[in-house]
């Protein structure tokens, strides 16, 4: 199968970083990123086009398609029910995202992702219920191939802004290898499709409160890029140089007990 991953639109990429609102608990150490890193860092080759697709995606089929779906899916389809899907849906991704902690030498969360797996796909009817959180086994979220290889050193390549679908770059075409793993290898097109359909809609009705974000940047698109960009290489968990320079910080103090 080809995988089809759940893209929350950029607004998402944003929120996520900038807020941590938007993602679970787990997610909220995002903060410690700097949103406002150099543009320099960012590689950016089809600035033009991708500037012309985000008008496309955020000035039209956001609030025109995507925006107004996701509110009338969480307004009229039950909580309960609501849940479920999205607990099956998660339940899913978590033998790819066991391997790939492997392959990041997170042995710890491995094991959670495999333990949440059977539990919740056994005492949990398929996933359907969460077992496993209730049982006290942290729920670390999903890990890609892309973010394994990106954690050793793999960049993420140039980044696109695909119509239709938001934020993507190179590296993150090697996520291709986590549809081969049980259950996602059997997954056919179509459900591929309405995976990533329920997960997308349930992830933008989530954020509708922190729209006023992105509209009161003067550069959203600048914004979402840079925050995209440091939320990938906050999955890939790509530790950020310190740049606190201790004698020029004595010298600062010394400078302002003057006065």
């Amino acid at each position: 199968m080809i995988r089809i991953k759940s893209r929350i639109w950029p607004l998402l990429c944003a929120v996520l970083v900038l807020s941590g609102c938007a993602g679970t608990p787990q997610e909220s150490d995002e903060a410690e990123y700097n949103v406002e890193a150099e543009n320099a860092h960012v590689n950016d080759p089809f600035e033009g086009f991708n500037r012309t697709m985000w008008t496309i995606n955020y000035d039209y089929l956001d609030p025109y398609i995507l925006r107004p779906v996701s509110m009338a899916y969480v307004g009229y389809v039950p909580s309960p029910l609501r849940k479920g899907i999205a607990n099956f849906l998660g339940n899913l991704d978590e033998p790819s995202s066991m391997i790939n902690n492997l392959l990041m030498g997170n042995g710890e969360k491995a094991v959670d992702h495999f333990n949440r797996f059977w539990i919740n796909s056994t005492f949990g009817l398929l996933g359907l219920i969460d077992i496993a959180s209730a049982a006290g086994i942290t729920d670390h979220n999903e890990k890609t191939f892309g973010d394994a290889v990106g954690h050793y050193g793999v960049g993420n390549g140039p980044y696109v802004m695909v119509p239709g679908y938001g934020p993507w770059t190179v590296r993150e075409t090697g996520d291709v290898v986590d549809g081969m793993y049980v259950p996602l290898s059997y997954l056919n097109i179509w459900a591929g499709l309405g995976k990533w359909a329920l997960e997308g809609l349930e992830s933008r009705a989530a954020v509708v409160s922190q729209e006023a974000m992105l509209h009161n940047s003067p550069d959203p698109y600048a914004l979402v890029r840079e925050a995209y960009i440091q939320h990938q290489d906050f999955k890939a968990e790509i530790e950020v140089e310190d740049q606190y320079d201790a004698e020029e910080e004595a010298y600062l103090d010394e400078y302002l007990d003057e006065y």
